[in-house]
């Protein structure tokens, strides 16, 4: 099984492990000349940066969809989870707020990445810059079917957990 990787433009950077044993791919952000969407939770709206430009400026409360500069289609039956790097979580306070995101097998667009900024001043994101890491996952379709759903234990209440 393998990944098909369609780059956008020449400098695009492909997904990659740091290391052997990384279970995540590196994910780099592609943000000269690109569309960023933009939201603050009232309102949407768009930030266009030149081709020149390679930083764009993530302002406090912020969320941003973030360009990644290529396609990709996966093998059905495998999921892309969009996950936080432990570093730039750590380094810049950037939030990636849905996490772990999923990319479907049959998303025929350009990858870009769900990115928040939680701070009281702006973050940085420079072209080039690892921003967010994808794991691979199998998951399985299953049918639903209406039926009743009898009790088969003394868990009741709470939220599918022990509570211990």
């Amino acid at each position: 099984m393998s990944i098909i990787v369609e780059c956008l433009h020449a400098d695009t950077q492909m997904p990659r492990r740091a290391t052997e044993g990384s279970a995540g791919y590196d994910l780099f952000a592609y943000v000269r000349g690109q569309r960023m969407s933009c939201s603050n939770g009232r309102a949407t709206w768009e930030v266009e940066l030149s081709p020149e430009q390679g930083v764009f400026m993530l302002d406090p409360g912020t969320a941003a969809l973030i360009p990644l500069g290529f396609k990709a289609r996966l093998p059905v039956g495998i999921e892309a989870q969009i996950r936080p790097r432990s570093g730039t979580s750590f380094k810049k306070g950037l939030d990636i707020p849905n996490a772990p995101g999923t990319v479907d097998s049959d998303f025929p667009d350009e990858w870009r990445v769900v990115v928040r900024n939680p701070l009281a001043h702006a973050i940085a994101i420079e072209h080039g810059d690892r921003i967010a890491q994808m794991v691979l996952a199998r998951y399985e379709v299953l049918s639903l079917e209406p039926g009743n759903v009898d009790v088969s234990t003394d868990r009741k209440g709470g939220f599918g957990s022990t509570g211990r």
